[in-house]
């Protein structure tokens, strides 16, 4: 069997559009598939933030929990160093307060 000489001609002339054709598809594959690779680790990515969550909640929530108790404890004793100030201390080193005495007025002179 014999290939004919108008077969090879056109293989000549469209060996040029075959590189070039091979070359944009080489192109368009590289950019599809990298960016499918980057769709899939985003989706892998989803999946595992998607099934962390719920052990985050908790966390979140008791981290909050502790913050508040803090928040509480500190508050009180500032209540307490408060009201401590307010009423005062049952010790008094002063000693009794003087009471008040009559003074002597002198006669008025005429």
């Amino acid at each position: 069997m014999e290939i004919s000489r108008s077969v090879w001609i056109l293989a000549e002339v469209e060996r040029p559009a075959l590189s070039a054709m091979l070359a944009v598809g080489i192109l368009v594959g590289c950019v599809v598939g990298a960016a499918y690779a980057r769709a899939r680790r985003g989706w892998d990515d989803y999946q595992k933030t998607k099934a962390s969550v719920p052990g985050l909640r908790k966390l979140a929530w008791l981290l909050i929990r502790v913050a508040a108790t803090k928040v509480g404890i500190v508050v009180l004793l500032l209540v307490g160093a408060v009201a401590y100030a307010a009423v005062g201390s049952d010790d008094e080193t002063a000693g009794p307060a003087p009471s008040p005495s009559a003074t002597q007025s002198e006669p008025p002179h005429r």
